[in-house]
């Protein structure tokens, strides 16, 4: 199986062959030790917008693909704060890659959620196995994120699909593509494809000035033959009460408390290291500003307040997914993750922000590639608009209205 870049450069995706992680504790262990290993060279593959083979290898290779895996099915089935610290782990360490198997998780819960005993075991093993599950995403030219137009059509007795999709994150390093199209009855529905599928190509068209290398271009379907078995009927649980919307949201802002670790981190050792104090300071050194030494404790605090609020979301899920999914509890679910993603979005901002507004005019050299925790916060943050997470809030507190359902919110 080969993967083929808009470069022209021929690349082996490896076989799977994976560890299985037995709880959350080894599940946080394995994470650390990947980011160590990850946070190595990365500023040269965001430079040099070198793709992430060999590190998505050893990520399959260590089992964290499968940490969310029930227990009936041989995994640790970890809980929602163990794959939020994941998430923020691999993305402090890299947030283009730590993105990457965003969708594979999303996917795993709505299998969980939705799909069928044969299905669970299919994936779910595959998966324990060391396969990944990319996303052929939405529409370009669509009405917004969630209109589809795509279809299944039968020719000769089989189902067939042709179709572009975009912002398919993970799609170029996959084993399975799941993708929403319409059945023909026109319902929704998702179907899991080979990626080596004949007729599926996925283009590394992604050009973003930030997260560079998740690879999040286009997957093209040329009469690509659809399994029926690979199916599941979105449109027969649709509006119904679920943890998929939140589950979704609650890893963007993870990926977001990530990237905000690594400005604020960045900011510190610069100061101590290569900055120099402003003249009207009167002192030796830049970590003896008084507005330096201010303005870096607030940006503790609202990392620290951001991670705080994170896993109270995260530990609402769980407490809801174990007592059951309602539509009010569904509400509480996504409220409360909303407004993680309000803090984690600023806190990424902020912190890359000021990174250089205290490094001073140092930190701005090419070389440095500094600005990649600007840039990737700038453009990971556009996942989901905060605007709406305050109007959520704020309406369903005035109103009791209840979140729209959707995997956005």
């Amino acid at each position: 199986m080969n993967d083929i870049s808009n470069t022209g450069v021929l690349h082996a995706r490896p076989q799977a062959d994976a560890h299985v992680i037995a709880d959350d504790a080894e599940a946080l262990a394995v994470a650390e030790q990947l980011a160590l290993e990850f946070a190595v060279g990365a500023a040269e593959r965001d430079r040099q917008r070198r793709l992430p083979y060999d590190e998505l290898a050893r990520f399959s290779a260590s089992g964290l693909g499968g940490i969310t895996v029930p227990r009936e099915y041989g995994g640790a089935d970890v809980s929602f704060v163990t794959l939020a610290r994941v998430f923020a782990i691999l993305c402090e360490a890299d947030p283009s890659l730590g993105q990457i198997p965003q969708n594979h998780f999303g996917f795993l819960n709505v299998i969980r959620t939705l799909g069928s005993a044969s299905q669970k075991q299919r994936y779910f093993s595959g998966v324990l196995a060391g396969k990944r599950l990319g996303n052929a995403g939405p529409e370009r030219g669509s009405r917004n994120t969630t209109d589809v137009q795509t279809r299944l059509a039968t020719a000769d007795g089989e189902l067939r699909v042709s179709g572009r999709k975009f912002y398919s994150t993970g799609a170029l390093f996959a084993h399975w593509v799941p993708t929403k199209l319409l059945d023909e009855q026109g319902r929704l529905i998702a179907a899991i494809i080979e990626r080596d599928s004949p007729g599926l190509t996925v283009i590394d068209d992604w050009s973003g000035f930030g997260q560079r290398t998740t690879a999040s271009g286009s997957v093209v379907f040329n009469n690509v033959l659809v399994d029926p078995e690979a199916i599941l009927p979105l449109w027969q649980t649709a509006g119904e009460p679920s943890l998929v919307g939140p589950v979704s949201q609650i890893i963007q802002a993870a990926i977001d408390a990530g990237i905000a670790r690594a400005a604020v981190r960045e900011t510190v050792r610069f100061v101590k290291e290569q900055a120099r104090p402003w003249l009207d300071a009167g002192v030796e050194r830049a970590t003896d500003d008084p507005y330096v030494i201010r303005d870096t404790g607030l940006l503790h605090v609202e990392l620290h307040a951001a991670e705080a609020v994170l896993e109270r979301a995260a530990r609402t899920l769980d407490r809801i997914r174990v007592a059951g999914v309602t539509a009010q509890t569904q509400a509480e679910a996504s409220i409360a993750v909303a407004k993680a993603k309000v803090l984690t979005t600023e806190a990424a901002l902020n912190g890359a922000e000021k990174l250089f507004e205290l490094s001073g005019s140092r930190a701005v050299l090419e070389e440095l590639n500094l600005d990649r925790h600007w840039r990737n916060a700038r453009v990971h943050t556009l996942h989901d608009p905060v605007r709406w997470k305050y109007f959520a809030i704020g309406n369903y507190l005035l109103n009791d209205v209840l979140p729209q359902r959707h995997a956005w919110i």
